[in-house]
């Protein structure tokens, strides 16, 4: 029986393999959205911030490492935009990118910027159509499939930049449709390279006075106030009318199942996944059932009901527009309604 190798010549074996080079690249974000490039003071070009993983570190780990060499940054690293796979170029090996978000940071972060190690001669913020055109060709692709995988909520898959057949995000939807229209997808990857959109589900509670209830966040921008309701956990099954009973639950601590359907809601904004919200009757709240409202203290400071003239200084534009639209539902008798950004579709 052969002897075992030890670990440290299993180590050593594995060390000497060939493989492709590391690399992690921040897209680093200020509060205004706004991408920072960075000029090298050892070579032309404008770079990201970011460099090659060494040693037993993750990207993760190599990107952080970077970022408090380069910029002083001591700041977290952010989810995975990216993955670009590059053959072999001028050093002779095939190297994997891995990019990440990075922010956006607070102003305190952004003032702190520094560059301790001199590797880095000047520090700039360019909107992204800015630094994707000051960028190279090597690097441009990373940065717009990037931040279309942070607007989409998804992962872009590369190779030498360019999005592939199955990528979830970066491909253009021009060539995502000539592919589907020749039959090259399998199901995976048509299913990968599909559009995604995000499901809600809301109910509607009136008071005797016609007031609808909302509900105030302690997350989100200040003094937004919402309908009882939230995300619909389709990947466990749930349907929407579910997840209007369980939010309702969770945030009011009423347990009472929404009645019929009042309208569904389709918003789309360009580059973001759609939004699809189903809105429900919850009846009208006496005396009793607004006294026993009690709410999830790390989640909503405060509710109130709000009459229809009161809605524009609480709640934002479109779901105002959607508030009404069941109110008038309600009203009529009418319903369900087809709304889209709010506003009803009639049909053609």
């Amino acid at each position: 029986m052969p002897d075992r190798p030890t670990p440290e010549a299993v180590r050593a074996y594995y060390a000497a393999r060939p493989a492709p080079l590391v690399a992690a690249t921040g897209i680093v974000l200020d509060p205004r959205g706004r991408v920072l490039v960075l000029t090298p003071s050892y070579k032309e070009g404008l770079e990201l911030p970011g460099g090659s993983v060494e040693d037993t570190e993750t990207p993760e780990e190599g990107l952080a490492r970077e970022l408090a060499e380069e910029l002083g940054l001591s700041v977290p690293v952010g989810r995975l935009l990216a993955v670009d796979s590059c053959p072999p170029g001028a050093l002779g090996r095939s190297i994997v990118v891995h990019v990440y978000l990075v922010g956006p940071l607070t102003s305190a972060a952004v003032e702190g910027i520094t560059f301790a190690d001199g590797e880095v001669a000047e520090a700039r913020w360019l909107t992204r159509e800015e630094a994707a055109e000051q960028l190279s060709d090597r690097l441009a692709p990373r940065l717009r499939a990037g931040l279309a995988a942070l607007y989409a909520g998804s992962v872009a898959h590369l190779v030498d930049g360019v999005p592939q057949p199955g990528s979830p995000a970066g491909l253009d939807p021009a060539d995502r449709a000539a592919l589907e229209h020749a039959g090259r997808y399998d199901d995976a990857g048509h299913r990968a390279a599909r559009p995604k959109a995000l499901t809600a589900a809301n109910v509607v509670f009136t008071d005797g006075a016609g007031g609808v209830l909302l509900v105030r966040p302690g997350y989100g921008e200040p003094g937004r106030w919402l309908l009882p309701g939230g995300g619909v956990d389709s990947d466990l099954g749930e349907t929407p009318r579910d997840a209007a009973a369980r939010e309702v639950h969770e945030e009011t601590g009423l347990d009472r199942a929404p009645g019929r359907l009042l309208a569904v809601d389709w918003t789309h904004r360009p580059g973001y996944p759609a939004r699809i919200r189903f809105l429900y009757d919850g009846g009208v709240l006496g005396p009793d059932d607004l006294a026993a409202v009690r709410l999830p203290p790390t989640e909503l400071l405060e509710w109130r009901t709000a009459r229809r003239e009161e809605l524009r200084g609480l709640v934002k534009p479109r779901l105002r527009r959607q508030i009404k639209a069941c109110l008038t539902a309600l009203a009529e008798g009418t319903g369900p309604l087809e709304l889209h950004s709010g506003r009803p579709v009639a049909p053609a």
